[in-house]
């Protein structure tokens, strides 16, 4: 199962929240669970100040990255893609050919950059840009019609 799926325990989702404020400060903007053109929904998905998509896929164990063969799948929706990974982790045993962060809940670090960029199509870009737009806009309407979002609504 995927540690960022529905009732998963909080360990992908502590460190996804490191990887988005690493990415945060090396200038993305991120959303975590966006679901894809295609139905497949990505751990880490950021975008750069020029639009660049970095994909970034939370694996909390061994046996969590053993068990994921849909990874390459996301390839071809991101320009750059990433694996996050807690400190104790074989960093060892990942492809050679993407990125490496090692994370926690408070930040993390690049251990390799990710994978060179190599562009994807305009088409996909835009499509994925504005569902990456409308996805946030959406959690954003969310968190603002929250009953505790607004004191003077309670």
């Amino acid at each position: 199962m995927n540690e960022m799926s529905g009732s998963a325990s909080g360990a992908g989702r502590r460190l996804a929240r490191g990887v988005c404020r690493l990415l945060a400060d090396h200038g993305y903007r991120t959303l975590c669970e966006l679901t894809l053109v295609d139905g497949r929904r990505v751990d880490v998905f950021a975008l750069d100040r020029r639009g660049g998509i970095l994909i970034v896929e939370v694996k909390t164990s061994l046996a969590d990255y053993r068990a994921d063969s849909k990874w390459p799948d996301y390839l071809a929706s991101c320009d750059r893609f990433a694996f996050a990974v807690p400190a104790a982790f074989p960093v060892d045993i990942l492809p050679g050919e993407v990125g490496i962060i090692v994370a926690d809940a408070f930040g993390g670090a690049f251990v390799r950059p990710p994978r060179p960029e190599a562009p994807i199509a305009a088409a996909r870009r835009k499509a994925l840009t504005i569902r990456f737009a409308r996805t946030a806009a959406a959690r954003l309407q969310m968190c603002m019609d929250a009953p505790t979002a607004d004191p003077l609504l309670r």
